[in-house]
């Protein structure tokens, strides 16, 4: 069996001497799937294995692409129920915040009717004595 070998491609190349046609193919008989089987062949065990490499990286990455979004639904629950408790708060300090204020509110009123009614109280006896004097004098003005 003749033995194929790359090398048997090429023409021998002669001495020294006319420019001649060297290194370029010879009789191309067997094809270079007949030359290259032997490298295929041996790799193929390098190839299936690269299968079976590649064909468990797309079963892992499909898994943690899975895992990947439960995780991302169970974080979008959480930050909606969080959301939801956030909001809760933030209507309680916003309505204590109003009742402080409404009390705050209500007290300086309070204060202000105070201060009027004290003022008010102190005018009251000088403000009958008027009223007093004027019905005195319209009523003694019509005896007359």
């Amino acid at each position: 069996m003749v033995r194929i070998n790359i090398l048997d491609r090429f023409r021998p190349v002669g001495a020294p001497g006319p420019v001649g046609a060297a290194g370029v193919p010879a009789a191309d008989d067997h094809g270079t799937v007949a030359e290259l089987a032997p490298v295929f062949a041996a790799l193929s065990a390098d190839v299936e294995s690269c299968r079976t490499l590649v064909e468990e990286a797309r079963l892992e990455a499909e898994e943690a692409l899975l895992r990947a979004h439960e995780q991302a639904a169970a974080v979008l629950a959480e930050a909606r129920l969080d959301a939801a408790a956030e909001r809760a708060e933030a209507v309680a300090r916003v309505e204590q915040e109003a009742a402080e204020q409404d009390e705050l509110l209500l007290a300086q009123a309070r204060k202000k009717a105070d201060d009027l009614e004290a003022a008010g109280m102190i005018l009251l006896p000088g403000t009958v004595r008027k009223v007093i004097d004027t019905l005195l004098f319209r009523a003694l003005a019509q005896r007359s």
